[in-house]
This record gives structure tokens, C-alpha cells and sequence, in this order.
């Protein structure tokens, strides 16, 4: 059996890697899954496990719908400390694929608050059948401030990360915050082919149905096809509407390119 410490130093040589990112990798996950397991603890002290949807604010941090009937809502009333599982699923051995336990303190958002309505907004887009609900009363948006999280992709490749490896820098990108929810509608009315070749050109997607923008932030962007998501992360990070453009168009280019080199873009 391995030791702790030849555990911790595999972990130190796997982020070491340079064909192994443990930051964008969890940045990755942490944005293109839409549910996960909730941990919060009792009363008594004992854990308690759930499974939720989930979307992300601006800055990556994880926003949760919940309601106040759940069990799960009266614990982070009493106790803030909650852990949330986010894994991506798929063929064969379950282990043999990402997923990564963030651990913080969860708060709820005052309603109509400026925060309430970004977080409102962003869970919508990831989720639009909640909208269904989210205004009900007894439901209210739940925010989990990370202070660590421990990202395993693989083998040999599992990593602890601290918020700041974890989390977006908004600090400097106030415009670019604001005009968020413009630039969606903009690209998703007006730019369908754009989003549709970020998914299945440069991301690899199904071509089937309408793929949407459903975030866009300083480090990229999150796009949307029914379950299906994808988190296409820029090349830099932007912080202006202008800059943010700018990269959009880039990116259009690039995928039209590749698409008309391919293939099926030569048929």
C-alpha cells in the first residue's frame, strides 16, 4: 500500500506534468456540469448527501437552486460548511474519469439583489426548465464560496487546488460583466452558425440540435446543447466587451477555417 507520502508526491508530479493542466482541468469541470452531489451536514453531525443541479457564477463559483422544504436547505441554514461533487460521466469504469469535490461555506443571495439576479439569470440559461419554479416562495439561489478542491482526472493525475487555482479573475472586467447577458442574446440570435461551430468544430461536439451560448466570462465561454454542455476556454483571458469581441470573431474564424479544411467542409 502507498504511503501519504508517496501519495502527495505523486499529486506534486502529476501538476508538475505539462501534458497534465490541474487548474483548467477543474476549471473545465466546474463549468460544463450541470448537477452534483451536495454534501451538508446534520445536526447531529453526521453527513448528508443529495443530488443538485448546478450552474456557475461569473467568476466559477457554484450556484445551487434550492428549496426550503429540502433537508439539505436546513442544514446550510444551521451549519454553512458543505462539500459538492461534480463528476463527468460516461462508458466503462466510473473511476476512470474526472471529477472534482469542492469544499466552502454556502450562502443564500438576498432576492433582488444585484448578485441574485446575475445568479438567477446564469442558473436560467444553464437550467431554462427551472424557470418553471425558481420563483416559488419556498425557493430561493444558494452561492458555495470554495476554499479548496481536490481535482482527480485520472491516473496519476489528481491535484488539490486552492480557490484562487480554481476561480476566475473578475476583478478589472466590470464591463465585460455588464454586458454579459447582451452578448448571449447577440450571439444566439444573430451568431446561431458561430456558437454551432465553437461546439462541434473547435469542441469536438454532436452536431445535432441548436447549440447556445449559455455563459461568457474572462476565461471563456459555456455553450449548451439540451444535457448536453462544453466549456471552450480562450487562448487569453479578456476584460473589456471590445476585447471580448474581438475574441469571438477570432474564434469564428478559426473554427471556419478548420471546418472548411475537414473533410466534411471540403464535400
Amino acid at each position: 500500500m502507498a504511503s501519504k507520502t508517496d501519495e502527495q508526491g505523486d499529486r506534486r508530479a502529476a501538476r508538475a506534468s505539462p501534458e497534465f493542466d490541474a487548474s483548467g482541468s477543474a476549471k473545465a469541470l466546474l463549468r460544463s456540469t450541470g448537477s452534483g452531489a451536495l454534501a451538508t451536514l446534520e445536526p447531529q453531525g453526521a453527513p448528508f448527501s443529495s443530488l443538485t443541479s448546478v450552474a456557475t457564477d461569473i467568476d466559477g463559483r457554484p450556484l445551487l437552486l434550492l428549496s426550503r422544504l429540502a433537508a439539505h436547505t436546513g442544514h446550510l441554514e444551521a451549519d454553512p460548511r458543505a462539500s459538492l461533487l461534480l463528476a463527468r460521466i460516461g462508458r466503462g469504469d466510473p473511476l476512470a474519469h474526472p471529477r472534482l469535490t469542492l469544499t466552502g461555506r454556502a450562502a443564500r443571495l438576498e432576492r433582488k439583489s444585484t448578485e441574485h439576479e446575475r445568479a438567477r439569470r446564469r442558473f436560467l440559461a444553464a437550467h431554462p426548465k427551472a424557470e418553471l419554479y425558481a420563483d416559488f416562495a419556498d425557493f430561493s439561489f444558494w452561492r458555495l464560496d470554495p476554499t479548496q478542491a481536490h481535482l482527480n482526472g485520472g491516473f496519476a493525475r489528481a491535484a488539490q487546488l486552492s480557490a484562487a487555482e480554481l476561480l476566475t479573475v473578475v476583478e478589472g472586467a466590470q464591463e465585460l460583466v455588464l454586458a454579459e447577458e447582451a452578448a448571449l442574446a447577440h450571439m444566439n440570435q444573430d451568431h446561431a452558425d458561430a456558437v454551432a461551430l465553437y461546439a462541434t468544430v473547435l469542441l469536438g461536439a454532436p452536431a445535432a440540435g441548436p447549440w447556445q451560448l449559455t455563459g461568457l466570462d474572462p476565461e471563456g465561454c459555456d455553450l449548451a446543447q439540451g444535457d448536453e454542455r462544453r466549456r471552450l476556454a480562450f487562448p487569453q483571458a479578456v476584460r473589456t466587451p471590445e476585447e471580448l469581441r474581438a475574441m469571438l470573431v477570432n474564434l469564428t474564424q478559426e473554427a471556419r477555417a478548420k471546418s472548411a479544411g475537414s473533410p466534411a467542409g471540403k464535400a
